[in-house]
């Protein structure tokens, strides 16, 4: 087994070898991820986060041992929108959730590489209660299907990256994030930071948000954006119309 560490501020991970592939996810800058197999410049990689696969650019990785990989402290990531990290003079941005490898005195380092970086930081301690709050640095980031950086983000994507804040690490897909926690029985139950999903004709599991005071909810359609929440659905305040039906609201805490 081979293990890397990604080394751009995000990379697309596809479905298949080949740049016009569907984007499935993304790997953030400092993420761990096993290489499972090599065809030519491409990578089939397993995110160590959420166990996610698919392939990438090799470039855009860089091969580290196995007791490094093991040794590595990647528990510290970025908490600003975005940051910087600097190496030989040139600045590269990284998005918030960015993890930092080994960070120690404003020192990235990982493999040959060391980066100084400037900005804010996290270790993913918080309380439910500051959910909301953490969602709010997402808010208008534009919709991108299999995202999940302040370039660009999908409904899933972005409740897992801010969850991730809380210490608690969602699956990548919302049918998958559907199955955990406590289902309750009305809206009204609901607090702050709950999840709630939504289905489409045949029953499967499509969309996800996070649950605002004031019967709102703050999720991830065409950008990051709030509207009223009731037992229907989510209303689209610009449509002036339901944009998705509600099947559950899930208390993850």
């Amino acid at each position: 087994m081979k293990y890397a560490i990604c080394q751009v501020s995000v990379s697309p991970i596809r479905a298949e070898n080949f740049d016009q592939s569907e984007q499935v996810t993304q790997c953030l800058f400092g993420e761990k991820v096993e290489v499972l197999e090599t065809n030519k410049n491409w990578i089939k990689i397993k995110e160590i986060y959420d166990g996610y696969e698919g392939w990438a650019d090799s470039k855009q990785y860089l091969e580290v041992s196995e007791e490094e990989f093991n040794a590595m402290n990647n528990d510290f990531f970025a908490s600003d929108g975005f940051n910087l990290a600097i190496e030989d003079d040139q600045p590269l941005t990284l998005t918030i959730g960015a993890h930092l490898p080994n960070l120690k005195e404003s020192k990235i380092k990982f493999g040959n590489k060391e980066f100084e970086y400037l900005g804010e930081f996290d270790t993913g301690q918080h309380e439910k209660q500051m959910i909301p709050e953490i969602s709010m640095l997402y808010l208008n980031t534009p919709y991108l299907w299999g995202g999940k950086s302040i370039f660009g983000i999908d409904c899933s994507g972005f409740v897992q990256q801010v969850y991730k804040f809380c210490g608690i690490k969602l699956p990548r897909d919302a049918y998958q994030q559907a199955e955990l926690g406590e289902a309750l029985s009305f809206v009204a139950e609901a607090e702050p930071g709950d999840l709630a999903f939504f289905d489409n004709e045949e029953g499967r599991i499509i969309h996800v948000g996070i649950i605002l005071e004031n019967s709102k909810i703050i999720h991830a359609h065409g950008k990051v954006r709030i509207d009223p929440l009731d037992s229907t659905g989510i209303f689209n305040t610009d449509s002036q119309s339901y944009s998705h039906k509600l099947r559950v609201i899930k208390t993850i805490f």
